[in-house]
């Protein structure tokens, strides 16, 4: 087994917008995606709610962020902020 530098191309990664940032650092992502309906065959949006960690406290509500998965931080924050994509106006 080697012990040199290991790649990490497994993790997951979504962009989504920042719902809440009263927690310290840590901010509320609201993530969307379309599902389509078994019967209907209809796009149905569905949201997923995911606590990211923010270490500089750098994102306000409105921001579009992507988000990766990590190691477990807390009790139900396991997603890590990569970088801010868009500002709020």
């Amino acid at each position: 087994m080697e012990s040199t530098s290991v790649e990490r191309n497994n993790r997951k990664t979504f962009v989504g917008v920042v719902e809440s940032n009263k927690m310290d650092k840590t901010v509320t992502v609201k993530v969307a995606r379309l599902v389509k309906h078994r019967a209907y065959g209809k796009y149905i949006k569905r949201t997923t709610t995911l606590k990211a960690h923010d270490p500089e406290n750098a994102c306000n509500i409105g921001d579009k962020v992507r988000v990766v998965s990590t190691r477990p931080l807390s009790k139900s924050k396991r997603w890590r902020l990569v970088e801010i994509l868009d500002r709020a106006k």
